[in-house]
């Protein structure tokens, strides 16, 4: 019972170990995800549950040995990180900080995409390429984007910073600050040229063919009270 209780003993103390040093390794992440997720009821469950967090480890040690061009036991790691948590990041691909993945099943971000500061993604998205071409071939991704579930973001384009990407949107052209997108292929509509006030609203978000079809019906409302008068 005594070697029981040691074994015991010495488990929870690495565990314990892993959970700080995680904790210190990775505090910006798990605040983020802390500030993005009102779902989110403490620090452990984070840490523990979180396969957003989880695949951001993982790409932050493959990262690391691609840089050393190590190149298969990063690919293996990255592999190893999508079994365990459904997203696949590419080794290659560059991460900035507070980088958030919410749900994130379904995620694919590209060997050559580049992420700013205070990215989220939701569950589905994919930064990818558009053909087989060499160099630079997938997007870059400002500070402060939000792509929705199920967005497609493809090709060597730019995301400016503060920017609204819409759940299904396929965008393949660069999409300028302070934009939102939505629609297949993906249309612009402004925010007054400012970030909106929450993550993804998606009930404040401009449907352009909605938009399109309201000026259609108000020409021809008009034309019709002009007929009248005449």
């Amino acid at each position: 019972m005594s070697y029981f209780l040691i074994v015991l003993a010495a488990l929870l103390a690495v565990f314990a170990l892993k959970l700080a040093l995680l904790s210190v390794l990775f505090r910006e992440d798990i605040r983020a995800a802390q500030k993005r997720d009102p779902a989110a009821k403490s620090f452990l469950e984070i840490v523990l549950l979180y396969p957003g967090l989880h695949a951001l480890i993982y790409y932050r040690v493959a990262h690391a040995l691609y840089k050393a061009r190590l190149f298969f036991p990063a690919r293996l790691i990255s592999q190893l990180a999508r079994f365990a948590t459904g997203i696949e990041i590419h080794p290659g691909a560059v991460i900035g900080r507070r980088f958030f993945i919410d749900h994130g099943m379904g995620v694919v971000i590209g060997e050559t995409t580049v992420i700013g500061d205070d990215v989220l993604l939701y569950q589905g998205t994919t930064l990818g390429g558009t053909g087989i071409v060499t160099g630079k071939r997938h997007p870059t991704i400002g500070n402060s984007v939000v792509i929705g579930a199920g967005a497609k973001v493809l090709g060597n384009i730019m995301i400016g910073d503060n920017s609204y990407i819409g759940a299904n949107a396929v965008v393949v052209k660069d999409v300028p600050p302070n934009s939102t997108v939505v629609g297949i292929p993906g249309k612009i509509t402004k925010q007054d040229g400012r970030k909106m006030d929450t993550d993804l609203d998606h009930a404040r978000m401009l449907d352009p063919i909605m938009q399109a079809i309201e000026e259609i019906q108000d020409k021809i409302e008009k034309l019709e009270e002009n007929s009248r008068k005449v």
